[in-house]
């Protein structure tokens, strides 16, 4: 039930979970809601040192004939660093952009749906808030990935789903595939999330607030070694 390794194929995102063990955890970054400006050059040093795994675009609100354009420099920047680039909600734009995967909320659409539209190689993950019930739907709809949270108290966006800890233990005891640990994450905070069992932490505010995100994403690395 819900071993879909056959599709964790972006290199420097799923390849880097090992169900054996599960490895070390990694870090994926979501966007700020501006990423104009001197967005890219900040994107390009917070990726500077190849340890993160995946970037996901989240700009709610935007005519996607605008963040199409917004978009393109930033994937280019992924890519160089082997970064993963994802999109948030929008399908249809993950597909125009040839993006490596999506980013599903509950209401945005099926994980069959996305599979169908963007191949087999695309990354889909799933937000679940704090549900098991969710998760287990979207392993068995073949999601890549479930994303509980939020764990701490964010500006990103409104929390109505507070996890228990024990909620990524129980996922990574039973399962194997990766769970994306989500909300005000920081580097003071982050290391019981890896330790209960967490094995990406998606992270925003405390990257893209710092004046320089590059400082952040180091001080992260320590907090991903298990054991």
């Amino acid at each position: 039930m819900m071993d879909h390794d056959d599709d964790l194929t972006v290199e420097g995102f799923a390849d880097r979970f090992v169900p054996q063990g599960r490895g070390d955890a990694s870090l994926y970054l979501i966007s700020p809601q501006e990423v104009g400006g001197d967005f890219p050059d900040r994107l390009r040093a917070a990726l500077g040192g190849g340890e993160v795994a995946a970037f996901q675009l989240r700009v709610k609100g935007a005519d996607q004939h605008a963040l199409a354009r917004l978009a393109e420099p930033l994937q280019a920047i992924c890519a160089d660093a082997g970064t993963a680039f994802i999109v948030n909600d929008d399908m249809g734009l993950a597909k125009r952009l040839g993006a490596d995967g999506v980013h599903l909320g509950q209401k945005d659409g099926d994980p069959r749906e996305a599979r169908a539209l963007l191949g087999p190689a695309a990354q889909i993950g799933v937000t679940c808030h704090d549900s098991r019930h969710l998760a287990m739907e979207a392993g068995e709809a073949g999601a890549d990935y479930v994303a509980f949270g939020a764990f701490f108290p964010t500006t990103t966006k409104e929390v109505s789903h507070v996890p228990e800890l024990g909620i990524l233990g129980w996922w990574a005891t039973l399962f194997e595939l990766p769970c994306v640990a989500i909300g005000g994450i920081t580097p003071e905070n982050g290391r019981g999330l890896v330790e209960a069992g967490a094995d990406f932490l998606a992270v925003s505010g405390s990257v893209w607030n710092a004046p320089d995100p590059a400082r952040v994403v180091e001080a992260f690395q320590p907090l991903l070694k298990r054991g």
